[in-house]
């Protein structure tokens, strides 16, 4: 017979993608997901405190911006600089002073977008709440796309995740986030050029982006399988070569901003003490007892939120641990029932792994936590755990959520 249609099952496997009216319906969870993470930040800051007492106004830019975020805001307003700090500042110590220490990926957005004629400030949140909602579509499109407990339940978690309250703060931390997951996407598809733009984005926002750089050269082993060998290392060495030029950009704006190639490793030493690969299980120790209530001196009574999450950083770090393992346990699992793990789980595992290890072995005691938070795209692998596993993390996720919160809104946290 001519003209006959062809039989449904010769057609690609995969998720149906509706059209129309039943598109959106399939969108409504994470854009659902997207508004409970900023529901769930508004009631956390409107039960906590800034310093001087007064409630924290959660739509303002003002309670989204901490130290970091200034240097993020003005390498979009006028680029890199590094000088001595005596040279403005007669009393400070003899030390250098700029905005070389912080990567220009996500201040490069806030700048093109402040060319609608936004305040950088505004522009900023812009960029952080796009990027946050982008994270959300992705992970449900690599989830399948489709509704069902399991990943209704992990979006819940990623609304609640850990140090996802910095998701909302003017940091890179949602682009960065957003960028790796497109380059899970990417090796999930066998999309070379996908996985590297992901990955020369992840590194250009953040330095533990820059894991998705050694993700792709481990990708040979995994992903591009209709290749042949050679062309699968080709693809791994070569995403993850263009991946890397993401530092190499941050390295030549730094340059032309300074005239130094080595400003980013100059101001880290002579400021901040830092350089060179630490001892993780010594950085996790001086981590945990890392001081912060020493910074944070409030006059008159605190609110109960504030009172009882002034060292929630000692829980977050468990709890990230914790998180790490539940990742394992899933990948375990899936080997063991199935003897194997699609493509975009093993590069998610190794984000997840990597993102957590990489602040400890460059010494973050005040900032692992926000970096951890990067670890999201291990969601991935959580939804394949029981759901009451499920169920039980996202109750932990919540509460550590208002906790760590709670110090963000009452600027214990850096």
């Amino acid at each position: 017979m001519t003209g006959a249609a062809a039989p449904s099952a010769a057609r690609p496997a995969g998720p149906a993608h509706p059209s129309g009216p039943g598109r959106v319906r399939r969108l409504l969870p994470p854009v659902a997901a997207w508004l409970a993470a900023n529901l769930a930040s508004w009631l956390v800051a409107a039960l906590s405190a800034a310093n001087d007492g007064s409630r924290v106004a959660y739509w303002s830019t003002a309670a989204r911006r901490r130290w970091d975020a200034e240097h993020y805001l003005s390498i979009a307003r006028a680029g890199y600089e590094l000088f001595p700090c005596r040279e403005r500042h007669p009393d400070f110590p003899d030390v250098l002073c700029g905005n070389t220490a912080w990567f220009p990926g996500y201040p490069m957005a806030v700048r093109a977008v402040s060319a609608a004629g936004l305040p950088y400030e505004t522009a900023a949140a812009v960029v952080t709440e796009a990027s946050l909602l982008g994270m959300f579509l992705l992970l449900w499109r690599l989830l399948g796309d489709r509704p069902g407990r399991a990943a209704c339940l992990t979006l819940a978690v990623g609304a609640v995740f850990p140090g996802g309250i910095y998701f909302h703060a003017l940091f890179p931390l949602a682009a960065g986030t957003l960028a790796l997951l497109v380059c899970v996407a990417g090796v999930g598809r066998g999309s070379w050029p996908v996985a590297a733009a992901g990955g020369f984005a992840a590194a250009a926002c953040h330095l533990v982006g820059a894991a998705a750089v050694g993700m792709l050269l481990l990708s040979a082993f995994f992903a591009w399988r209709d290749d042949s060998r050679p062309v699968r290392c080709a693809k791994a060495a070569g995403s993850a070569a263009l991946a890397a030029c993401g530092v190499l950009w941050a390295k030549w704006l730094m340059w032309q901003g300074t005239g130094r190639w080595d400003a980013y490793e100059a101001l880290q030493a002579s400021s901040y003490g830092q350089g060179g690969l630490r001892l993780p299980f010594e950085e996790i120790r001086h981590a945990y007892d890392f001081p912060f209530t020493e910074f944070y001196r409030p006059d008159g009574p605190l609110p109960w939120l504030v009172e009882h999450g002034l060292a929630a950083h000692r829980g977050q770090l468990w709890l990230n641990a914790v998180f790490v393992l539940l990742v394992l346990a899933a990948a375990a699992g899936r080997l063991v029932r199935q003897r194997r793990l699609d493509t975009a789980e093993w590069a998610a595992l190794v984000l997840a792994l990597a993102v957590f290890w990489t602040p400890f072995f460059a010494g973050a005691e005040m900032s692992w936590y926000r970096n951890h938070a990067q670890m999201f795209v291990g969601l991935l692998l959580v939804a394949r755990l029981p759901r009451g596993v499920q169920a039980l993390l996202l109750a932990a996720c919540a509460a550590q959520y208002a906790l760590l919160g709670a110090m963000f809104y009452a600027g214990v946290l850096v």
